[in-house]
Parts: C-alpha cells; structure tokens; sequence
C-alpha cells in the first residue's frame, strides 16, 4: 500500500510539516508495539539483541553512505557526511559489537538469516539511489534508533550485562542527527522533488518489516499491525 506519493504534496513548508508528522507516527507506532522486555525470555532477549545487531553492525554506515550518494543538494549531503563522519570516527560497529557480546547475544547463523529477506529488500531499495524516499527512510530510523535505545538497554540489563555505551550514546546522539536529517530531507525537496507517482514511503515501510522481523518471532509478526496501517488510517 502506498502512504505517500509526490503528487500528494505541494511545494512549501507543509510538505515538510506533513511527512514529520507521518514519520512521528510510524515510529510511535513501533515503539508502542514493543514486548515488555521483563516478560522475553532469556532466548528472546538474546534474539532480539543477535538480530538487531546482524543487520546494523553490517549496513548501517552501507545505508547512510546510499542516502549521500543519492542526495544531490550540498546541505543533504554536509548533514549526511558528519553523521557518516561520526559513525566511522568513533567506530559505532565496533561500539554494537561490543554490546552483543556483553550480552551474549553474538549473531549465529540462524539469527542473520531470520532476517536476510527483509534486510535484502531493504539493500534493493538503498542501491536504487532515490533522494528524497531515502533520505526520508534515514530520518524515520534515526527517529526510531534513538527511542528503540531504552527498551534495547532493558533486554541486556535482564541478560546481565553492563556494558550499555552503545545504548546511552545513540539514545542522545540520534535526537541531532533526527533533527539534522528533517533539514536534509527539507534541502532535498527544495531542489532534487522526486518523480510524480513515487512513493514516498516505500523505504519506510520496507525498513518497518525488517525491523519488526528483529524484535518478534516470525508467527507472532504476522498477527502484528504495521506502521503503514496506522498512517494510512490517521
């Protein structure tokens, strides 16, 4: 289903207005839909955290990289880079992995391909280089990311683990680097508006099911409504 298309918006301030507040609702609609992590069991914590990190150690800075490559205004591009800078400078990979083992939740085989097809669909829609749809996925992860940060903190805690860096970092830094991207996505619009009839949203929804794919098991996620519903029936 389509949440959005660029003949939907007209050019001006309540574009930009309009897709914040439908990013605020997709992630409200995640967050919301979270397990209580003190009712996981321990394999469920450990799988969560095993998933999470098989797809973000790998391809975040991949999918960051994709959203500068496809932005064509200098103001997207400079936001774009300084979030790249810092996840390179201090090495947030490596920050990830140290999280994953703290917790004993180190990817296995299994954990990465439970997730391989929606994280493959995800790499298919990155490698199509579309400015504004991607720049605007990158807005709703960062949005998420930072919020998703608490409840990652909780499933370690409930595993033992101390070792929360990774956590308190980007459960601070992702609320700039939301803010910087709404002024990219803004930059973009203003000089590189997608084709009429693109779908806005595509990146978002795809990035949706992966991570939904993270947190529940695979029968449980399909009895789970998904942030396009919401959107699409606000």
């Amino acid at each position: 289903m389509t949440l959005a298309t660029s003949t939907d918006l007209k050019p001006g301030a309540s574009d930009e207005a309009y897709l914040q507040l439908r990013v605020g609702r997709a992630v409200d609609s995640l967050i919301t839909s979270l397990p209580v992590p003190e009712r996981l069991s321990v394999d469920q914590r450990r799988g969560i955290i095993a998933r999470y990190a098989a797809v973000l150690e790998g391809n975040f800075i991949y999918w960051m990289t994709g959203a500068y490559l496809a932005a064509r205004s200098e103001e997207a591009r400079r936001i774009i880079l300084e979030n790249l800078h810092e996840e390179v400078r201090d090495c947030h990979p490596g920050m990830l992995r140290k999280f994953a083992i703290a917790a004993n939740a180190v990817p296995k085989d299994s954990d990465a391909m439970a997730v391989y097809g929606d994280l493959t669909q995800v790499r298919l829609f990155i490698g199509r280089l579309s400015g504004v749809p991607l720049v605007l996925m990158m807005t709703f992860f960062e949005g998420f990311i930072q919020r998703f940060m608490d409840f990652l903190a909780k499933l370690a805690t409930e595993l033992g683990s101390t070792e929360l860096e990774y956590t308190d970092v980007h459960g601070v830094c992702d609320i700039a680097h939301t803010d910087g991207l709404f002024r990219a996505l803004a930059a973009e619009m203003a000089i590189n508006p997608p084709e009429d009839g693109t779908d806005l949203f595509e990146g978002i929804d795809l990035l949706s099911n992966l991570i939904q794919g993270i947190v529940l098991e695979a029968p449980k996620r399909h009895n789970m409504a998904r942030p396009v519903d919401t959107i699409l029936s606000a």
